[in-house]
């Protein structure tokens, strides 16, 4: 189904250790796996930086509940400790270029759009990005 308007840019993480470079086409197969059409997520940014398209960028996603038909998600691979596997913000240097590249594109395209993280929505009781995405988005000159 197409999205009809953008209102978020949400910002996520996989919920893996640092060591696990996942890609797209895992997360697809976890949330297919769940039962779900396809990847929740629109963009994937794999710890390298490469990012990787997930669902179309204009169809309505499955990341924010109550939100996904105004919203675009955005998955940063890691986000848990490799030994405790506790909430860590542990993203590499490349993925943080590579996740501002992409808000900013994604910004001329939808230019109404603001940038959370998926724990600053409503009723949602995760840690991820797990870091506060609204100070990093305002730090960069992005609207929250």
């Amino acid at each position: 189904m197409k999205r009809k308007s953008t209102g978020w840019l949400v910002v996520h993480c996989s919920a893996t250790r640092a060591i696990q470079d996942v890609d797209a086409a895992d997360i697809r197969r976890w949330h297919k796996a769940m039962g779900w059409a396809d990847i929740g997520y629109h963009y994937v940014i794999r710890r390298s930086g490469k990012v990787e398209a997930g669902r179309p960028v204009d169809n309505v996603g499955s990341h924010v509940a109550g939100h996904n038909a105004n919203s675009v998600g955005i998955c940063l691979v890691g986000g848990l400790n490799n030994v405790t596997f506790r909430p860590e913000n542990n993203y590499t240097p490349q993925q943080w270029t590579a996740l501002k590249k992409l808000l900013g594109d994604l910004l001329k395209r939808y230019p109404k759009a603001r940038v959370l993280g998926h724990r600053d929505f409503p009723r949602v009781k995760k840690a991820c990005p797990c870091f506060n995405a609204k100070v990093w988005a305002k730090r960069n000159g992005f609207p929250t």
